[in-house]
């Protein structure tokens, strides 16, 4: 059998499968053998994991009772090679380095700053006299002196992972946040009671486009329809809106149930007249161009519209972010079968919430809105 020498089971896969089959055989029980025995031998890291890297040095009392607030699971560690292993398999919630005993400290930094997976992860270095500019210089997201004032260091300890929570649960192209801090939104709002419109916003024909023009005009076109709706929300709702990108070309926004119509209006009739201008002249002319579907049969592919479902809590009781967001996908689903930039509400109620407390605590919203459809065309 080769003699071959890997670094990741995604590399082993790979040179395995260059193998005669024979050979294949006989080196697969081996590595699923191993697999196994790492996954039963290695430590179980989650999203609230904090690795800490002392070298058995003894820490301040502040910073053990830190990590004991927001973490459950604390897993200390000496070698960088399975530091970075850990990291690399699921990454935790942050890692906690000492300066003082860990050889090579500001390298294994370096080297999880590295990595596009691991880079995200907080590293917080200590010591009793860390060079600053050598921590940050290595990719350090924070560095602290043992002897700093505990509440300082609580609460620079509590804003790295802010900080943290704010990097990761954007979605790095809009800059706007993510399915976590939609779902925290929506749960937010259902707090409150307040009566609020949870609007599902999706492109019709954006695949093609993407298709014909390339992913960097399509990138161009949901940068557009970002600063489309949020301008629209908090323009119109102010702090009151909060607008996601759920993901490609897919959003929604959380606005009163009170202004929902003229958000919603306004979101289309913009789009209608931004969109056309993201085609050529001669596609813009004639309103369309010839695309394949996937039987590779040509087709007329029209110019790109907005539809957006709309679900709101007047008529419905909702226990669970996930609830709001399944109606809110069924809405938008119907929308797209309707031609045009349209969008739709759901005029569906709960036998008990005709009256719900969201309505009566907003005697100046309408006590029913009927299913809708709003366009320009």
């Amino acid at each position: 059998m080769p003699n071959v020498s890997c670094q990741s089971s995604g590399v082993e896969d790979l040179a395995c499968a260059k193998l005669p089959i024979a050979l294949r055989i006989q080196w697969a029980e081996p590595l699923n053998r191993r697999r196994i025995a790492d996954r039963m031998t290695s430590p179980r890291i989650t999203e609230d994991t904090i690795v800490v890297v002392t070298g058995g040095a003894p820490l301040p009392v502040w910073l053990s009772a830190w990590w004991s607030d927001v973490s459950d699971a604390v897993l200390p560690c000496d070698d960088g090679d399975t530091v970075m292993a850990w990291a690399l398999r699921a990454r935790p919630r942050a890692i906690v380095i000492d300066a003082r005993r860990v050889a090579g400290a500001m390298a294994l930094c370096r080297r999880l700053k590295r990595d596009a997976w691991t880079a995200i992860v907080p590293v917080l270095v200590v010591g009793d006299s860390v060079d600053f500019a050598l921590a940050f210089d290595a990719g350090a997201d924070e560095v602290l002196q043992l002897d700093l004032d505990p509440r300082e260091a609580t609460a620079r300890l509590l804003a790295l992972l802010r900080r943290s929570d704010r990097d990761t649960d954007v979605h790095p192209s809009t800059r706007l946040p993510g399915t976590r801090e939609i779902e925290a939104e929506i749960g937010r709002r259902l707090a409150s009671n307040d009566a609020f419109a949870a609007c599902y916003a999706d492109l019709d024909h954006f695949k093609e486009f993407n298709d014909r023009y390339g992913f960097y005009h399509g990138d161009q076109v949901i940068r557009l329809l970002a600063r489309l709706l949020h301008d629209v929300v908090k323009g119109l709702c102010g702090d009151e809106g909060f607008v996601g990108h759920i993901g490609g070309d897919d959003f929604l926004y959380i606005v009163p149930v009170a202004t929902m119509p003229r958000v919603c209006d306004e979101v289309i009739r913009v789009f209608d007249e931004l969109a056309p201008l993201q085609y050529s002249d001669a596609d813009r002319r004639a309103g369309y161009f010839l695309g394949k579907d996937r039987r590779n049969q040509l087709h007329r592919v029209p110019l790109m519209t907005l539809s957006v479902g709309v679900v709101t809590n007047q008529r419905r009781r909702f226990a669970r972010a996930v609830e709001v967001s399944e109606l809110a996908t069924e809405m938008k689903s119907y929308a797209k079968t309707l031609p045009g930039s349209v969008w739709t509400v759901d005029r569906r109620r709960d036998d008990d919430a005709i009256e719900s407390p969201a309505a009566l605590r907003d005697p100046g919203a309408p006590a029913v809105i009927p299913l809708r459809t709003g366009t320009n065309r």
